[in-house]
């Protein structure tokens, strides 16, 4: 890796007491964090502050699609950071109209608006979505139990769990939740203010829960018949993790022989971030041809949104995917990895209770009652990655129950069995 930033100093070489002090003096304690301090990372490598290696099968919950320290978003930062870094939207830049296409191209006729995050990408669909329905009065927008869609006032309001929203009541009005893969919950939550539809292909935060084609191909008929928006958060499932660009892809692929459906079923609006940018802050949403001019001068805007620097990585990020067919090697390893950890968990029923997911995005449900992890006082999701943490790997919890595999698109089968192995070092001990 270019050395592009000096040496840094002891404080962050080898003092990881002194770094946890300076967060709990000076950083809003709104995260409940690990005892780590992580100082740089190669690949699908971080190390901490004492110089501990540990194997990330988190990337930084699904955003370090290429690993860490990788040369060509290196490189790309350096290129245009020599030429622009912005100038604001005021403007036309090259990067940003060509990452347009590059993205409209995966998915089908349509536009494209830049902004820096999932919850920024979610609240423009709630406002296209608004749009849609304004002459009408029609404004409630339908999402699924378990959802996850960004921690803004909106976002938590169309959050499907209750402990996002604990505390910041009164809720933003015009979000309903169903029951997720249940399309008859949907047709009965219907009102005269219905206005779309906003689902996840599959659920991240709510346990790595992925959507079935019937239920994809249900929600468009429906919101083709009732007038109704059909949006898909894309933000942690997206951007190849599956093995395909988005996950509705991914899902329905399958069903391409049994049904003319298939070729052209597309949602009509879909928010991007995370690995969008490889670790760089970007976000987007796309919104289906019919409906992408809604929007107008003046309806939407964002100061850092789209800037040539954060486009520039975004499209060398989309460039060393295609070159590497790392869409592909999701698919393959991701399937490697839920066939090993499946076996896991037929030897271990009595720790993993089930393993699931699409590609790179694996949930591994830990069994609803571990002797081993019944005291502690804590969610056994949370203990068994702390178990994990003190073993060299790192995962992400979903929940009370479910550890998320989320790692780099380009990990290899030896990195894979190296975490595998260590998961079932930890699931052998606690089967004692």
């Amino acid at each position: 890796m270019k050395e592009i930033v000096p040496a840094p100093p002891a404080i962050v070489r080898n003092d990881a007491a002194a770094v946890r002090a300076l967060f709990q003096k000076h950083v809003l304690p709104t995260y409940a964090r690990f005892e780590l301090a992580l100082s740089h990372g190669s690949g699908s490598y971080l190390y901490d502050v004492a110089g501990r290696r540990y194997l990330d099968l988190g990337g930084g919950i699904a955003v370090c699609c290429l690993g860490h320290a990788h040369p060509a978003v290196t490189d790309a930062l350096l290129e245009q950071s020599r030429k622009l870094v912005h100038v604001s939207n005021l403007y036309y830049t090259e990067p940003q109209g060509r990452l347009a296409e590059a993205l409209a191209n995966l998915l089908g006729p349509g536009k494209l608006f830049f902004c820096n995050s999932g919850a920024e990408a979610n609240e423009g669909l709630f406002k296209l979505a608004r749009k849609f329905g304004h002459d009408e009065g029609r404004y409630e927008i339908i999402t699924a139990l378990n959802s996850f869609h960004g921690r803004t006032l909106a976002g938590m309001a169309a959050t499907g769990q209750e402990k996002v929203k604990k505390g910041f009541e009164p809720e933003v009005p015009g979000f309903r939740h169903v029951r997720f893969n249940d399309l008859d919950a949907v047709r009965q939550a219907l009102s005269p203010a219905t206005v779309a539809v906003l689902i996840e292909g599959v659920q991240g935060e709510g346990g790595i829960t992925p959507a079935s084609p019937d239920y994809l191909f249900g929600l468009r008929r429906l919101c083709d018949e009732r007038k109704l928006l059909l949006l898909m958060d894309g933000v942690q499932d997206g951007h190849f993790r599956t093995g395909r660009f988005q996950s509705f892809q991914r899902i329905i692929e399958n069903a391409e022989r049994r049904t003319p459906v298939v070729e052209s079923f597309l949602p009509d609006g879909i928010s991007m971030a995370k690995s969008l940018g490889g670790g760089f802050p970007i976000g987007a949403f796309w919104v289906r041809a019919p409906h992408a001019d809604l929007l107008g001068p003046g309806s939407h805007a964002t100061t850092f949104g789209g800037t040539p620097l954060a486009c520039a990585v975004a499209l060398r990020v989309l460039e060393v995917i295609r070159r590497e067919n790392l869409a592909d090697n999701a698919r393959n390893v991701g399937e490697y990895c839920k066939t090993k950890l499946l076996a896991l968990s037929h030897k271990h029923p009595n720790i993993i209770q089930a393993v699931r997911g699409l590609g790179l995005m694996i949930g591994i449900e830990l069994a609803s009652s571990i002797p081993a992890l019944a005291n502690d006082g804590k969610a056994p999701s949370l203990q068994f990655v702390s178990r994990l943490h003190d073993a060299g790997l790192l995962t992400i919890p979903s929940g009370t129950q479910v550890i998320r595999l989320l790692p780099p698109l380009n990990l290899t089968r030896a990195q894979a069995d190296e975490g595998i192995g260590i998961i079932e070092r930890q699931t052998e001990a606690l089967a004692g």
